[in-house]
């Protein structure tokens, strides 16, 4: 997916510094230098300059079917906010928010953007290639956006009330049709709405907009362009009050080249809309998404914040604020101690000064980087809007008059040199200086008038710039140095102040890579009063830390995930147990599981993020050939010992000291399992509160010997979830056989333990997919006691042969193991790292969803929900299609609706969902005759309506 973004001239030029931190493939240009050419014409110049950009020999409709892109309009003058006029507003950064985990100090309004642009277009239909959005809206929504329509052009709206609705652009739908656009009008009055809404429905237009192939094309050659080819002198089209209106059952411009084109309307339900316009609009929209949830605040150089409406980032303060100031931006500037503050500022680019400043209620300052070693004072009105003729009497600039201004400071307007007909934007009102001529006092009579016939001749006879000139000429090198400079002064600061809190929810994987190209030292500090969250962090951010300076950090690793173990045990062990024989010497206890395929939500019940976000997974119990494959047989001996055995390895281990079985972690063990049960169970010292002098003493105080007899008939590294369904299996058998009684929610947490005191890690999805029978939801809250809720679907689609035949088990022969790739995605999961946290976020999110078709019986739905899991697997770890893996898709994808491989691993079993029956036939003969290696084969599958079973003989 490639970003591609209309900008202007400077900025276009530096965008890879800009977008140094980007995730996604960029491309910047400007509009053809001297000409307006509209939304829709710059649409139109911006992806034939990307095309061409390419350099290939792809003509352009085959390349615009190629790729999935999103156009943002960023190329304004921005009038109305001048601060990021330079820098664009796309590129304003944006301060963290408490509520959110995994943001970056250097976060900016596109990084806010880009994942819900990310998410339609993943969710859009295959033809719908083609994304155009504003740079300057955020849109936010906690959910998933699904069921977007086939369509030549898909507009998104939000409803709203008239009188936010008559500020933009607008959707109107028939009552009847709601979905289907009946017209689109632009800014219409408050009362032509409120008489609409009582014969049709109409949302707001929030910029959104995907185009088909065709309806690019179309406004292509609206804007005089031939097969991706620009004329030569580009004219103006625009998207919103040209493109738009011409679209609709009833449009209100009649063009045929238009009004053939399909279009339909999506509201967005729960969606959230933020406008940064203008000055005020910064402050306003940041502070209410910083109040989607109460009481919390934003990142702050200190810990104290005197009114919600101050935002301060990358800035050094040595005044302290006060309740009596609202609305502040300080951002990339330096507050002397002398300054005096209102409210209603915005503080931008001001470096190191020892100034003594008094700002009235609502001047702003910017201090911008232009040349290799200067600086331009901007001051300006946070309510300017850097419109209208420098002569006209009606022009403002800093909340007054212009001729004001002049007056004001005894200057005559005539001597400025400036012609009555230019535009304020053009107007050179901003003076330039190095920086040992920049002083408080030039500045302070710039912004509070006086005469002084000194400082007016240096604002005539200096080098001034206008508004316009400003954003072509800033240094954007020096701008994002200085910026650098402030925020590692203040990264000391934000860790110590905020250890506890806020710290712990950014993007720690981003801090250790600033904390070692800054070269600030990592000192420990204390983590005593931390909760175990902040702990596991903090450990892992050091050993971040060390491995970005190339030092060893292995230790500190370690220690971060002991402390998820040893989190894990505390909460999750059960009340140390006391065996207790509950069979006769004659009888046989025998413990028999299923296996889990995962259908959505896979990785999101893994630890640690389950615990700071909660868990949601749909998987379905399933048994291998008319049996469940996992079988464990507990049976008494005469001998005070323990016996272990596994059929399916061959293997025995005889027992008989609290030393062997504590011994579980050693490498290649087969019994880790049944000895690490066998503790948890009560049969070693550490876990009960019974004493004995030995094993042998407890086993004959037992009444008996124990004998454990595994069959596993499944390959290791299958993907369904073996090792922890067996754990389960003979933890379960144990409980009866010992009188230990425990539930199947307990047998489940009791392997969450196992697999810690194993440190294979893991989740709780696999035990709990095996021990529950059917297709089931499980979802668990934030916290360290993980005990899953549980939501059974239907098992029409299972179980009727129309469609149980349809699924397909195949065993690839190809095997991953998942330790290694769990540590690594767990890593992500401890530094909260954004690219992990936004995939887990879409995983749990899905699983909804998927539930949601399940309950529907919709197979061709349920079908799309596994491919789209497959996808959300890759994402997350980009190893788990391997070639060979590929290799298979690709013989059997044009007879499967989907397929995917269950669990971590990347191998084992492939599940596959046919076409159909005959496609189901057509797919087993093509694997059957020709099969990738020796191992691999089909593998029959039922679903299990059991769950874990155990009975005696």
């Amino acid at each position: 997916m490639e970003f591609l973004f209309s900008l202007p001239p400077n900025l276009a030029q530096n965008l890879k510094t800009v977008t140094d931190e980007f995730q996604e493939p960029v491309f910047g240009t400007s509009d053809p230098e001297g000409e307006r050419v509209g939304s829709g014409g710059g649409s139109a110049w911006l992806l034939s300059q990307c095309w061409k950009n390419k350099g290939n020999n792809t003509d352009f409709a085959t390349w615009l079917a190629e790729e999935k892109r999103v156009l943002i309009h960023a190329g304004g003058k921005s009038r109305r906010l001048p601060s990021y006029a330079p820098l664009g507003k796309l590129f304003a950064p944006i301060p963290v928010f408490r509520w959110s985990r995994g943001q970056c100090l250097t976060q900016t309004l596109l990084d806010l953007q880009a994942p819900m642009y990310k998410q339609i277009l993943s969710e859009a239909p295959e033809k719908l290639n083609t994304l155009i959005a504003s740079g300057d809206v955020y849109v936010h929504s906690d959910s998933t956006l699904k069921n977007i329509p086939e369509a030549d052009v898909v507009c998104f709206g939000l409803w709203v009330e008239p009188e936010l609705a008559s500020h933009h652009g607008v959707f109107v739908c028939n009552s009847n049709q709601p979905g289907q656009l009946e017209y689109m009008l632009q800014k219409p009055s408050v009362t032509s709405l409120q008489k609409l809404a009582s014969s049709h429905l109409y949302l707001m237009d929030i910029g959104i907009w995907l185009l088909s192939n065709k309806a690019v094309e179309r406004l292509m050659k609206k804007s005089g362009y031939t097969n991706g080819e620009a004329p030569e002198k580009p004219g103006f089209y625009d998207l919103y009050s040209e493109f738009g209106p011409a679209l609709g059952n009833i449009p209100q411009l009649l063009d045929d080249e238009i009004k053939d084109l399909t279009v339909k309307v999506v509201p967005m339900e729960d969606a959230e809309f933020y406008h940064f316009g203008t000055s005020k609009e910064l402050i306003s929209s940041t502070l209410a998404i910083q109040n989607r949830v109460n009481d919390q605040r934003s990142i702050l150089h200190k810990d104290n914040k005197a009114h919600p409406s101050m935002f301060v980032q990358n800035a050094a303060l040595d005044i302290v604020l006060n309740k009596g100031m609202q609305n502040l931006w300080i951002e990339n500037s330096h507050i002397a101690k002398d300054w005096k503050l209102t409210s209603n500022h915005v503080l931008t680019g001001i470096p190191h000064n020892d100034w003594s400043l008094s700002l009235p209620n609502g001047v702003c300052l910017d201090i911008a980087t232009v040349e290799e070693d200067k600086y331009c004072i901007r001051p300006y009105h946070i309510d300017d809007k850097f419109s209208g003729d420098f002569g006209d009497e009606q022009t403002c600039w800093l909340g007054e008059k212009l001729e004001s201004w002049f007056a004001h400071r005894h200057i005559n307007m005539a001597d400025a040199g400036v012609p009555a007909d230019t535009d304020i934007q053009d107007a050179p009102l901003f003076p330039v200086c190095p920086l040992n001529e920049l002083s408080n006092e030039f500045i302070n009579w710039m912004v509070n008038g006086g005469e002084s016939p000194q400082l007016a001749k240096k604002w005539l006879t200096g080098q001034r710039l206008s508004a316009s000139q400003i954003s072509d000429g800033v240094n954007l090198q020096r701008l994002l140095n200085q910026r650098s400079v402030f925020r590692k002064q203040n990264w000391p600061l934000i860790r110590k102040n905020h250890k506890h809190s806020i710290f712990h929810q950014l993007n720690l994987d981003h801090a250790a890579r600033e904390f070692a190209a800054f070269d600030i030292p990592v000192a420990d500090i204390d983590t005593a009063p931390m909760s175990a969250q902040v702990v596991m962090g903090e450990q892992m951010f050091r050993a971040r830390v060390k491995q970005y300076q190339k030092e060893t950090f292995d230790s500190l690793e370690a220690r971060a995930f002991d402390s998820l173990r040893q989190s894990i045990l505390h909460a999750d062990t059960a009340k140390a147990p006391h065996p207790v024989l509950n069979v006769h010497p004659d009888q046989i206890v025998w413990g028999r599981s299923p296996v889990r395929i995962d259908l959505a939500g896979g990785w999101s019940d893994t630890p640690p993020y389950c615990m700071f976000q909660g868990g949601k997974v749909v998987n379905v119990a399933i048994n291998l050939n008319g049996q469940p494959p996992l079988q464990t047989y507990v049976k008494p001996s005469k001998e005070p010992q323990i016996i272990l055995r596994s059929i399916d390895l061959g293997e025995r281990e005889l027992i008989t000291s609290w030393e062997e079985l504590k011994n579980f972690n050693k490498v290649g063990s087969p019994f880790s399992i049944p000895k690490a049960a066998l503790c948890l169970a009560g049969f070693h010292p550490d876990f009960t509160a019974h004493h004995f002098k030995s094993l042998k003493d407890q086993l004959q105080a037992f009444g008996s010997g124990i004998e454990i007899t595994m069959l596993a008939a499944i390959p290791k590294g299958s993907g369904l979830g073996t090792s922890s369904a067996l754990a389960a299996t003979v933890l379960g058998t144990l409980s009866e056989f010992c009188g230990l009684n425990w539930s199947h929610e307990e047998i489940g947490m009791n392997t969450l333990s196992l697999e810690q005191l194993l440190t294979t890690g893991g989740g709780w999805q696999d035990q709990f997919g095996a021990v529950l029978p059917g297709i089931k939801l499980l979802e668990t809250s934030a916290g360290y006691q993980q005990k899953p809720s549980v939501k059974w679907a239907p098992s029409y689609l299972f179980t009727d042969y129309s469609y149980k035949s349809c699924m397909l088990l195949y065993y690839t022969g190809i095997t991953r193991t998942a330790k290694n790739i769990l540590s690594e995605i767990v890593r992500g999961m401890f530094l909260n790292s954004t690219k992990h946290l936004e995939i887990l976020d879409g995983i749990k999110q899905h699983a909804l969803d998927t539930f949601e078709v399940l309950q529907k019986n919709d197979f061709n739905g349920f079908a799309q929900c596994v491919a789209k899991t497959w996808e959300q697997n890759q994402r997350l770890d980009s190893g788990t299609n391997t070639p060979e893996i590929q290799g298979i898709i690709n013989r059997i994808k044009d007879l499967a609706l989907s397929y995917k491989l269950p669990g971590a691993g990347g191998g084992g079993y492939m599940y596959i969902i046919a076409k159909d029956p005959a496609a189901a036939v057509e797919i087993k003969q093509r694997l059957t005759l020709n099969p990738p290696n020796k191992n691999a084969r089909f593998v029959d599958i039922d679903l299990s309506e059991t769950g874990f079973q155990v009975t005696k003989s």
